[in-house]
């Protein structure tokens, strides 16, 4: 995923920081988006064979009462319902966490990942049976949800809040928190209702973007001192 230098010294700079370190700590790899993949693909033939035995729903499918199966709050993160769906978040994944993966650690990317994709399927399940069981709202519980997408958003909101430009902007502009607050939830809810159809699992959507900006507004991914010390010698 690196661009090739042509000069020795900076090569090896590039291959050093692409390897990641065996323990995650080092900026600017780009493997985690590649290890997730594999994941994803693994995690997908296992499906078929749990789907054949009849089990397939114990193990990868997260549906309440969440304590049934506890293992699927993130088991259902890399699982997915077929192979559109797969591709669909791949490629999401790919344009999304390129930029968030090249600018923190292997082991922050996992787990941020797992994490958001986690609370945005916990999400989804709770949200929806809170509100299914108050009168005049036409919303049905959620059976079960599976699917990388909460997290994807997540990497989305994590841009958003995280770039240049919105970080320039607020160092320069006293906004209000409540402000602030108000301006992440509309952008939560607009995209949202912007990827709303049939089967989508909307409000794991919003909690993932939402969770994403908050995350991303405190950066928490950055590598402090250390890490854009040597990403300014790539």
């Amino acid at each position: 995923m690196a661009r090739r230098s042509r000069s020795r010294s900076q090569s090896a700079t590039y291959r050093q920081s692409d390897s990641g370190g065996d323990d995650g700590s080092e900026p600017g790899s780009s493997s985690p988006l590649l290890e997730i993949i594999v994941v994803f693909v693994v995690v997908f033939l296992v499906q078929g064979l749990t789907a054949f035995a009849g089990v397939m729903g114990a193990f990868f499918v997260l549906a309440p009462p969440l304590t049934t199966n506890p293992w699927t709050i993130v088991t259902s993160v890399y699982a997915h319902s077929g192979l559109g769906h797969l591709l669909s978040n791949t490629l999401a994944l790919l344009v999304f966490g390129w930029p968030v993966a090249r600018a923190t650690t292997r082991l922050r990317f996992h787990a941020f990942f797992a994490i958001t994709g986690a609370i945005a399927g916990v999400a989804q399940i709770v949200l929806t049976g809170g509100l299914a069981a108050l009168p005049f709202v036409p919303i049905a519980p959620t059976p079960g949800v599976l699917g990388a997408s909460g997290a994807v958003f997540a990497l989305l909101g994590y841009l958003v809040a995280s770039n240049r430009l919105s970080s320039g902007l607020a160092s320069f502009v006293d906004v209000p928190q409540w402000l602030s607050i108000l301006v992440f939830i509309g952008l939560a809810i607009a995209v949202t209702l912007a990827t709303a159809s049939p089967g989508v699992a909307l409000l794991a959507h919003f909690a993932g973007f939402l969770v994403g900006m908050v995350a991303g507004r405190a950066r928490v991914l950055a590598v402090g001192t250390r890490g854009r010390s040597n990403s300014s010698r790539r």
